[in-house]
């Protein structure tokens, strides 16, 4: 799976906070790592609500997101590089240091760089993956690899390829879905019923899951 860096330019205020967190957890869906988004969104909350505490409201910002490895990182760019994050023992009644110290209990790793235009703090949270670009390994991942190898040794064998690529897996997939559907129409159910059905498992196995 190619988890392909972006980058966002954005205001520094209140009201762009709930939109980045949109945004971050449509990306780590896509990216097959939704066990993620909480503590990702609360980092972008935290660093976004620093810039505008530390450095100003409407300050030019630009959030980055990439992996580093199996790590996915997390970073926040502004001008100013004098106003430096600094992790302070924050009592339960104190009004600042709280948010870097829920950023470094969300996180495995944060620091920050000075760059020429300012700075760039940063975070690093760890997934589960063996390698940047696969998917995690739960049982039922691991079960649709074996059934689409499987499924798959005609179409290899016909293109002289192996194992599958990420393309021709896709293909395979869809075509055992199409399959399905079509064993269960020949037994008189309802395809549409039946997604349906799969769909509200899957969404409550994902429940369980986070």
């Amino acid at each position: 799976m190619q988890r392909k860096a972006w980058d966002l330019p954005f205001l520094a205020e209140p009201g762009e906070v709930a939109a980045l967190r949109r945004i971050m957890r449509t990306h780590l869906t896509l990216w097959g790592l939704p066990d993620l988004v909480e503590a990702a969104q609360i980092c972008v909350s935290e660093l976004v609500a620093n810039v505008i505490t530390h450095v100003g409201l409407g300050t030019p910002t630009t959030m980055a997101v990439d992996m580093n490895g199996t790590y996915l990182r997390i970073a926040i760019s502004d001008p100013d590089s004098r106003a430096l994050p600094t992790l302070l023992s924050a009592s339960t009644t104190a009004e600042s240091g709280r948010g870097l110290a829920l950023v470094t209990a969300m996180t495995d790793r944060w620091g920050v760089i000075p760059t020429e235009r300012g700075k760039t703090t940063w975070c690093e949270i760890a997934t589960e993956l063996r390698r940047h670009d696969t998917h995690v390994d739960r049982p039922q991942v691991q079960r649709a690899d074996a059934l689409l190898t499987l499924y798959g040794q005609p179409l290899l064998a016909a293109r002289s390829t192996s194992p599958l690529s990420h393309a021709v897996a896709e293909e395979v997939a869809i075509a055992v879905i199409a399959d399905l559907l079509h064993w269960f129409r020949a037994h008189g159910q309802d395809p549409d019923t039946v997604l349906d059905r799969a769909q509200m498992h899957f969404e409550s196995e994902l429940g369980a899951v986070s």
